[in-house]
C-alpha cells in the first residue's frame, strides 16, 4: 500500500478533534485497508510492532535531525534553530523536504511496506557504526518521502505522531466498520485485544465479520497478557457490600507485578508494561522451576523486595532498579533480593482458566506452588464473612510492612486488561496518586542545568473531546540533589531528556512516558491546569517503572477524592 494513502488518513484524523468522527474515518480506511496490509496497524499507532513486542524504534530527536540533515544537505545547526522555532521536529522535516522537492526532479514512491522494513531494521542494528546505520535507513525514506509523508515519518521516528487516536479508537472502528456499531463487537474486540496485545492480528478476525470468529482467541504462552487491575474503596464494610460473602481476602504487596508463563520447560518474565524481564530475575526463574508443579501455566503475582539480613519487607522503591538494570544482575539479586508471592492462575496444563471463578482457580494455585518464603509463596489469604477477622488480617498486613489487603469475589472471572469491581483494594488513608510527566522548567543556582521543575498530569477518563492527560500540577518537593540520598534531579533529567518533544526557552514540553509516584496534602480546584484540579504540596516518593502512562489516576478518581476529602 502507498505510505502516502496512509498519511491522507493521518490528515484527516488530524483535522478533527471530534472521536466519533475520528472514528468514521478509521472505520472506512480499515474496510478499505487489504489484511495483507494489516500491519499498518501498529504504524497507526505509531508503532511498528504489536504492542507486547520489546523491539521498539528508539530514535532520538538528535539522530532524526542528522536524518534530516542527511537528507535535505542543510546543517544540523539551522535545523535546530528551526525546530526551537517551530516546536515540532516533523514540520521542520516537511518544511525542508518541501524546499528540496522544488530543487529536484527525481522522486520515489514510499510504500507502507518499505516504511516498516526500514523502520523494523532500527532495534535490530548494534554495535561499531550503529549510527551511522541508523542514519542510512532513515535518509532513505526521507529521499523518496512527499513533504506530508516526510512529516509523519519523523513523528514516527520520535514516538510523538498527534493524531490523536488510541487503541479504544481503533477498537470502535472495527466495530463500526465490520459489525455496524454493535456493542457486544466492540467488547468482543477489546476482550481479544486484551489477551492478544496485537491490533493487527484482532484485524484480521474482525474483517471476518463474524463474532464467533472471536471465540477461538484464547491467552497465549510467551505472549504477555494484560493485567487485572482492582479498584478501591476505603472501608471492609464497603468492600463486603460490593464483592459479596464470604470473599477472599489477601494481603496487597508492595511491590511490582510479575507475569510467570511457563511452557516446554521455559520460564518467561513479563511486567504489567508487557515487558520481558526474564533476564533480570534469574533467581525467579529457578524459584519457579523448583516449587511450582505444572508443564504449563501462567501465574499472576506480586515481587516484594526484602531485607537480606533482617527478613524485613521493603517498599517498592527500593527494589525498583532491578526492572531495568541489565547489567549486575548477580549482584543484586543478593543485595535486593525478591520474595514472589502468587495470587492468581490465568492458565493451566493446556487449558485457559480465565473464565473459572476465583475460588476454583484459587484452589488450583495452592495445590501447584510448594511455599518456600523468601522465594515463592501463594499470597497470604483467608476466606470470611466476618468483618472482625477480616480488620485483623489487614492489621496483620500493615505489620508486615505490606500496603494493605485485597478483597475478592469468589465467583469472578479473570478479566485482562479490565479494572473490576470485582476485586478491590483497601489501604491506609494516604493522599497518594501515580501520574506521569507532561513538562518541566531547568532550575537555576545550585540546580542550574538540571530540569527541577516538573508538570504532572492524571490519565482523562471523562472528556474524549479533550487531551488524553490532563495537567494537575508542579512537583519539586522529594527529589534529591545527590544521586546517593535516593532519585536526584541529575537522574530525572538523564531520564527526560530523549523524551523532549517541545521546548520554549528554560520550559520543556515531554512526551508521557514517566511515571511517579506522589503523595499531597490535599486536592483544590484551579483554573490554572487542564484538570481543572491543582494538587497542594505535592511529593514525589518513587519512580514507577512498572507503570506505563495508561495505569496512571484518572481524572474520576482525582474528583472522587476531592469530593471524598471535604
Amino acid at each position: 500500500m502507498r505510505y502516502s494513502k496512509l498519511v491522507e488518513v493521518y490528515e484527516q484524523l488530524s483535522s478533527t478533534t471530534k472521536r466519533l468522527e475520528k472514528i468514521k474515518i478509521l472505520s472506512k480506511f480499515l474496510r478499505y485497508l487489504p489484511e495483507d496490509d494489516k500491519d499498518v496497524l501498529y504504524l497507526l499507532l505509531g508503532d511498528i510492532y504489536p504492542e507486547y513486542s520489546e523491539k521498539k524504534i528508539g530514535i532520538s530527536n538528535q539522530l532524526a535531525i542528522k536524518a534530516i540533515s542527511k537528507a535535505t544537505g542543510i546543517n544540523t545547526t539551522q535545523i535546530v534553530k528551526k525546530w526551537k522555532s517551530i516546536g515540532d521536529i516533523g514540520q521542520v522535516a516537511e518544511l525542508l523536504i518541501a524546499e528540496k522537492k522544488q530543487s529536484t526532479l527525481h522522486s520515489h514512491i514510499l510504500t507502507t511496506e518499505k516504511v516498516l522494513t526500514n523502520l523494523r531494521k532500527l532495534p535490530e542494528l548494534e554495535g561499531k557504526g550503529t549510527v551511522d546505520k541508523k542514519i542510512a535507513l532513515i535518509t532513505e525514506l526521507l529521499t523518496s518521502a512527499k513533504p506530508k509523508e516526510a512529516l509523519y515519518l519523523t513523528r514516527t521516528l520520535i514516538g510523538d505522531l498527534r493524531i490523536g487516536i488510541k487503541e479504544s479508537t481503533i477498537r470502535e472502528a472495527m466495530a463500526e466498520a465490520f459489525f455496524d456499531k454493535s456493542k457486544e463487537a466492540s467488547k468482543q474486540i477489546q476482550d481479544a485485544i486484551d489477551k492478544t496485545n496485537d491490533l493487527a492480528f484482532v484485524f484480521s478476525v474482525a474483517k471476518k465479520g463474524k463474532l464467533k470468529h472471536f471465540e477461538k482467541i484464547s491467552i497465549e504462552i510467551g505472549k504477555p497478557v494484560k493485567v487485572m487491575l482492582a479498584q478501591k474503596v476505603k472501608k471492609i464494610q464497603d468492600g463486603f457490600e460490593a464483592v459479596g460473602k464470604p470473599c477472599a481476602i489477601e494481603y496487597k504487596y508492595d511491590g511490582f507485578r510479575l507475569l510467570i508463563h511457563k511452557k516446554q520447560g521455559e520460564i518467561i518474565l513479563f511486567t504489567r508494561r508487557l515487558e520481558n524481564v526474564t533476564r533480570q530475575f534469574p533467581e525467579v526463574v529457578e524459584y519457579v522451576k523448583k516449587y511450582v508443579k505444572g508443564h504449563s501455566f501462567i501465574l499472576d503475582s506480586e515481587a516484594v523486595g526484602f531485607n537480606p539480613k533482617t527478613k524485613t519487607y521493603k517498599p517498592f522503591q527500593e527494589i525498583s532498579q532491578r526492572i531495568k538494570r541489565k547489567y549486575d544482575i548477580e549482584k543484586l539479586q543478593k543485595e535486593l533480593p525478591v520474595e514472589i508471592n502468587v495470587f492468581d492462575i490465568m492458565y493451566y496444563n493446556g487449558k485457559s482458566l480465565i473464565k473459572e471463578p476465583f475460588e476454583k482457580r484459587t484452589k488450583i494455585l495452592r495445590k501447584i506452588i510448594k511455599n518456600h518464603p523468601y522465594k515463592i509463596i501463594s499470597a497470604k489469604q483467608i476466606i470470611t464473612s466476618d468483618e472482625k477477622e477480616a480488620e485483623e488480617f489487614y492489621k496483620k498486613a500493615l505489620e508486615e510492612n505490606q500496603e494493605g489487603i485485597m478483597m475478592k469475589n469468589l465467583n469472578a472471572p479473570y478479566k485482562p486488561g479490565s479494572r473490576v469491581g470485582h476485586m478491590l483494594k483497601i489501604k491506609p488513608e494516604e493522599r497518594d496518586l501515580d501520574l506521569v510527566i507532561v513538562g518541566a522548567e531547568y532550575g537555576t543556582g545550585k540546580r542550574s542545568g538540571w530540569l527541577s521543575s516538573f508538570i504532572l498530569a492524571c490519565l482523562n477518563d471523562e472528556d474524549k473531546k479533550k487531551e488524553k492527560f490532563l495537567e494537575i500540577g508542579k512537583l519539586g518537593t522529594g527529589i534529591k540533589e545527590k544521586t546517593e540520598q535516593g532519585v536526584s534531579f541529575h537522574e530525572l533529567t538523564k531520564k527526560i531528556k530523549p523524551l523532549i518533544v517541545e521546548e520554549q526557552g528554560k520550559k520543556v514540553k515531554i512526551k508521557p512516558k514517566i511515571v511517579v509516584a506522589v503523595t499531597y496534602q490535599e486536592i483544590q480546584k484551579s483554573p490554572n491546569y487542564s484538570s481543572g484540579f491543582a494538587l497542594r504540596f505535592p511529593r514525589f516518593t518513587a519512580l514507577r517503572p512498572d507503570k506505563n502512562a495508561n495505569d496512571i489516576s484518572t481524572l474520576s478518581e482525582i474528583k472522587k477524592d476531592y469530593e471524598e476529602q471535604k
